[in-house]
């Protein structure tokens, strides 16, 4: 009931702040969620022993979400920054993990979330159809998993997953893209729709194993406690964050 109730809450906000909220309350909306999957990810990372200064990723983080343009040679610049305060660490072995892990974490929650600017700038459809693909790939998952499920997908990381689910979730997620895309972007081919459909859920059901090899490799259940039912706020976006790269880099190679 929690997930549900939860999910009721979170679900027509989103879509007002995609289609109809002023462009600051999207920007800032954006930099809250960024930030909170950051807070997130840097519990984990130093969970599992990694020395990770949370606060200086969230400072460059901003600042690669958005920066105007040129937005490699910043990361570039704050890799060099990143390795040379690592060299202050009083045990250098962790030198090394430190900045890779606040790198990575840069690109994986920060990136991702300038990938939603990108997306809300062509359209709003784009975003929307980013972000809702995994609602309903995740429901198609589980409901499939429980009627269908025989063949364990990766029960090291999630032992509940099956490949029956993700085929599932693959079948009902390309349907629904393809009606989606339809309605808001008419413009785009069906079979581009459809591929690009059944990537982005794909890319979304391993982001979710990702995160979820993160978490059991920390020891921990879920990455915050903020969400009823969810979790925290990597818990609901981790499909999110590898879905939206996914058609960034379409519209980037078709448009």
């Amino acid at each position: 009931m929690k997930r549900l109730l939860t999910a009721l809450i979170l679900i027509p906000s989103v879509i007002y702040v995609i289609f109809l909220g002023p462009s600051l309350l999207f920007q800032a909306v954006v930099a809250a969620m960024a930030f909170a999957c950051f807070r997130e990810y840097g519990g984990i990372a130093q969970a599992q022993g990694i020395p990770l200064n949370i606060w200086l990723g969230q400072a460059f983080g901003l600042i690669f979400l958005f920066v105007p343009r040129a937005e490699w040679l910043v990361l570039v610049a704050m890799a060099m920054i990143v390795a040379t305060l690592a060299m202050r660490l009083d045990n250098l072995s962790q030198s090394l993990p430190s900045a890779s892990a606040l790198l990575f974490g840069l690109i994986y929650i920060y990136g991702a979330w300038r990938c939603a600017v990108v997306l809300h700038a062509h359209s709003a459809w784009w975003l929307f159809f980013a972000v809702s693909i995994n609602w309903v790939g995740d429901s198609a998952a589980l409901y499939s998993g429980k009627l269908f499920g025989k063949h364990k997908l990766a029960p090291v990381v999630s032992p509940k997953k099956t490949w029956e689910g993700a085929i599932g979730s693959a079948l009902f997620s390309t349907l629904y893209g393809v009606v989606l895309l339809a309605k808001g972007v008419p413009q785009t081919p069906m079979l581009h729709a459809a591929v690009l459909s059944f990537l982005a859920c794909a890319a979304g059901q391993i982001g979710d194993l990702a995160e979820s090899a993160m978490k059991r490799g920390a020891g921990v259940k879920d990455s915050g406690h903020m969400l009823p039912g969810h979790g925290g706020w990597l818990d609901r976006l981790d499909s999110t964050l590898f879905s939206m790269p996914v058609v960034a880099v379409y519209l980037y190679l078709v448009q």
